[in-house]
């Protein structure tokens, strides 16, 4: 009698936890999340006085380019592409934010440089997007080194 009582109490309550567990389901898969890629970089004045810089990206602890000359020269005017970098990009997840941080590094011993500043991806904007759709975020990347220098970097989220 009382092995009855119990199954009956297991099945009731089993029948109260699956449908909130279900309803719990969809909530989580509603997170947003966006692959975020370099889409441009261009050099409004550079930082030395030779007139050019040598730069890299530091992405969730991953330095662009990695391979070849482990920078890309750039100088006042010039552009840089994803290519140049060799595509960095991250992963944005939910309401937080990722940053590219631009570096100048000083060749031949190429590490990870000083940090010139920061491209901030924002998890709002990715949050606004319809799956599949994508959009550009523009960041000033600007301040006071040898030189004056400023740049402009424009990062691509795509919905996922």
């Amino acid at each position: 009698m009382h092995a009855h009582r119990l199954i009956t109490t297991f099945a009731l309550a089993a029948g109260v936890v699956a449908p909130v567990a279900l309803a719990a389901g969809p909530a989580a898969a509603t997170t947003a999340s966006c692959v975020v890629t370099l889409y441009d970089l261009d050099a409004n004045n550079v930082a030395e006085r030779d007139g050019k810089d040598e730069l890299r990206f530091l992405v969730d602890g991953n330095l662009f380019p990695k391979f070849n000359a482990n920078y890309f020269s750039m100088k006042t005017g010039g552009d840089g592409d994803p290519a140049d970098f060799e595509f960095p990009s991250t992963l944005l997840v939910g309401s937080g934010d990722v940053k590219f941080d631009l570096r100048e590094v000083t060749p031949p011993a190429v590490g990870q440089g000083d940090s010139l500043g920061k491209a901030t991806a924002h998890g709002s904007v990715c949050a606004g997007l319809a799956v599949g759709a994508d959009t550009t975020e523009m960041s000033l990347v600007q301040g006071h080194d040898e030189t004056d220098y400023s740049y402009t970097v424009q990062l691509k989220l795509t919905r996922q």
